[in-house]
């Protein structure tokens, strides 16, 4: 078991998530252990390790729109394992000019 708290972020842009994992970490690095994932099924898993290593997840963070099983979808399953854990979704488009 970790002594900190997780935080789940998950988005199938990798440069997002990468981007979101970076400033989480600079941000509340010190207080909690930082975790991404490029998918829902990649976080579920994740989330099953992190419950059977009897881990805390402070926060699943998850885009709402993914292939495959949407935000919506993760959550339900995520909340499973962890229905003490808040659950929090985005949405971002790429805006053209």
């Amino acid at each position: 078991m970790n002594t900190k708290p997780v935080i789940l972020a998950v988005d199938d842009d990798p440069e997002v998530v990468r981007a979101v994992a970076r400033d989480l970490r600079q941000a509340y690095g010190e207080y909690y252990r930082i975790v991404h994932t490029e998918s829902a099924a990649a976080a579920l898993e994740a989330a099953l390790k992190l419950r059977q290593s009897s881990d805390t997840v402070a926060l699943f963070l998850s885009d709402a729109r993914m292939p495959q099983m949407n935000g919506v979808e993760f959550i339900e399953q995520a909340s499973a394992n962890f229905p003490e854990a808040p659950f929090k979704c985005w949405q971002g488009n790429a805006v053209q000019a």
